[in-house]
């Protein structure tokens, strides 16, 4: 999926882990992706960003192209329940859904693109991999 006015596009991270959020961000910004990034840190934040729960009221999702990145891995609720959830509401099945999961062999990739995911990652162990991945996504995916 392209998009055709990049800087429309907001980006929103799901992932737990502070220093892969900080490496994905920091390589957006060193990639020249210069969209607004929104980190959430579990899966009921996800939840409630996108559902319009009140704490997000300031941020919440109004309906604005997205690109979401989910870790499948999450405390609190799966990235599989955000993913089923998201790709069966009127209002967010149309958001494209990178998968991002730490093996190579996980049996919940194949679940996760036969219910919408647009792809998956398999997260990197360097800095450098991580700019590797987000020229990939703004290529094939923005």
């Amino acid at each position: 999926m392209r998009f055709m006015n990049l800087e429309e596009i907001e980006i929103i991270l799901v992932e737990d882990n502070p220093d892969d959020a900080f490496f994905t961000k920091r390589a957006f910004i060193d990639a020249n992706v210069n969209n607004n990034i929104i980190i959430l840190t579990d899966g009921e934040e996800a939840i409630d960003f996108f559902f319009n729960d009140q704490s997000f009221s300031n941020q919440t999702f109004h309906g604005k192209t997205r690109l979401l990145m989910l870790d499948m891995n999450l405390p609190k609720v799966s990235g599989m329940e955000i993913l089923k959830r998201m790709k069966t509401h009127q209002t967010t099945k149309h958001i494209p859904i990178i998968v991002l999961t730490a093996s190579d062999n996980d049996p919940m990739m194949e679940e996760a693109l036969s219910l919408g995911a647009e792809s998956y990652i398999i997260k990197p162990v360097t800095y450098e991999g991580f700019i590797e991945v987000i020229n990939k996504i703004s290529r094939n995916i923005l």
